[in-house]
C-alpha cells in the first residue's frame, strides 16, 4: 500500500509540473512564461497543429512563431492533422502522444465536438485497462485475506534481524502469497501501465490547440477554472466540486480494496487521501477545463468500477464462507449419523 501511495504522490507532483519543465512554454522577452489572457493558461511551444486561422489563439501562435518547436509554416491545421504531419521527437511521442492527439481530433470531427471526443477516448482507455484493473483488484482482495497471516509473521520475526531469520521470513512470506494466490508484481504492473497513458493523454491535450477553441456544456475547454471564476462563470464551482467528489470516491474505494494493517496505517492513508484532494483541487484551478472533464469522467468511472468490484469480491467471499459453513454442517451431520448408527449397532449386539 505504501508503494501505491508513493506512486500516486509522484503522479500528482508531476501533474503540477506537467509540460516536462518550463522550457516547453512560450515566454516573453524577460524570459517569463506568458499566460494567454483569454483562458489564463500557459501555452506550450511544441504544438502538433494549428487552431482555426480566424481565432485569437492562431494569432497568438503566429506572433510567437519563432519560439515554436516546429516551423509555423509547416504546421498543419488541426482539422487536417495526420500522424505524418510532423516528425516525432522520440519514441514516447511516436507511440503515445501523437496517436492520442490524432484520435481526439479525428473522433472530434466525426462527433462534432472535441470535448466529447476527449471524454469518450478517456473512457475507452479505462475500458481497455479493465482486465488489468480486475486482476489488480483480485490481487488486492487476496492480499486482504492474507493479511492476518502476514501480521502473525511480522510478530514472529519482529526482533529477529539475523540473516537466517530474514531468509526464513522471506520464504514463509512467499508461501503465504502462494497460498492466497498473491502476486506483488501485478499492482506495480498496473501502475506502470497507467502512468505513461495518463501523461501521454495530458501531453496530447496540451499540444492540440484546437481543443482550446471548443466549448462543452457552457465551458470553454481552454479556460482554467480560476480564470472562469474571475470572469464570473460560477459553473466552474460545480466543475471543481465534481473533481473533488470523483477523486475522493475513486481514491477511497481504491484504498478500501487494500487491507489496513494497523490503526496507524489507516490514519496515514486517511491523511494521504485528504492531502491528495487538496493537491487535485490546487492543480485543477490552473489546468485547462478539457483536462478537468477528462479527470471527472474517468475518475467517476474508476469510483463506480471499484464499487462494483468490491461488491463482486465481497459476494464471492460471502458465498465461499456460506459454502464452507454448509460443508462443515454436512460433515457434522455425517459424523452424527455414523455415531448414531454405531450406537444402534452396539445396542443391537447387546440385545
Amino acid at each position: 500500500m505504501k508503494n501505491k501511495i508513493k506512486i500516486i504522490a509522484i503522479i500528482f507532483v508531476l501533474l503540477l509540473t506537467s509540460g516536462c519543465g518550463t522550457s516547453n512554454y512560450i515566454k516573453d522577452e524577460d524570459g517569463k512564461i506568458v499566460e494567454y489572457e483569454p483562458t489564463g493558461q500557459m501555452l506550450q511551444k511544441n504544438i502538433l497543429c494549428l487552431p482555426d486561422e480566424d481565432s485569437d489563439l492562431y494569432k497568438f501562435y503566429e506572433e510567437n512563431k519563432e519560439q515554436l518547436t516546429y516551423d509555423f509554416e509547416d504546421l498543419p491545421s488541426c482539422e487536417e492533422y495526420k500522424l505524418s504531419s510532423t516528425e516525432s521527437n522520440g519514441l514516447w511521442e511516436f507511440l503515445f502522444v501523437k496517436p492520442l492527439a490524432y484520435l481526439i481530433l479525428k473522433l472530434g470531427n466525426v462527433i462534432g465536438n472535441i470535448g466529447i471526443s476527449l471524454i469518450l477516448i478517456g473512457l475507452a482507455i479505462r475500458i481497455i485497462l479493465l482486465p488489468f484493473t480486475i486482476k489488480s483488484s483480485k490481487q488486492s482482495f487476496n492480499m486482504k485475506k492474507a493479511q492476518p497471516e502476514i501480521e502473525k509473521l511480522e510478530k514472529k520475526y519482529r526482533n529477529r534481524t539475523d540473516k537466517e531469520s530474514l531468509m526464513m521470513k522471506s520464504q514463509e512470506t512467499m508461501l503465504i502469497y502462494k497460498k492466497y494466490k498473491v502476486s506483488p508484481m501485478v499492482g506495480c504492473l498496473m501502475a506502470f501501465i497507467q502512468i505513461p497513458l495518463f501523461f501521454a493523454f495530458l501531453q496530447a491535450i496540451y499540444r492540440t490547440p484546437s481543443i482550446y477553441t471548443e466549448t462543452l456544456f457552457g465551458f470553454d475547454l481552454g479556460m482554467t477554472p480560476i480564470t472562469g471564476l474571475q470572469n464570473g462563470n460560477y459553473l466552474y464551482i460545480l466543475l471543481i466540486l465534481l473533481i473533488i467528489v470523483s477523486t475522493f470516491f475513486s481514491f477511497k474505494q481504491t484504498m478500501s480494496q487494500t487491507s489496513q494493517a494497523t490503526p496507524e496505517a489507516a490514519k496515514q492513508m486517511k491523511i494521504m487521501l485528504y492531502v491528495m484532494i487538496v493537491i487535485v483541487v490546487y492543480a485543477s484551478l490552473s489546468l485547462p477545463t478539457a483536462l478537468a472533464f477528462y479527470w471527472v469522467v474517468t475518475y467517476a468511472f474508476i469510483a463506480i468500477q471499484n464499487i462494483v468490484m468490491n461488491m463482486i469480491n465481497n459476494r464471492s467471499l460471502t458465498n465461499k464462507h456460506k459454502k464452507n459453513k454448509e460443508e462443515k454442517k454436512k460433515d457434522k451431520e455425517k459424523i452424527k449419523d455414523k455415531l448414531v448408527k454405531k450406537e444402534g449397532m452396539k445396542y443391537g449386539k447387546n440385545n
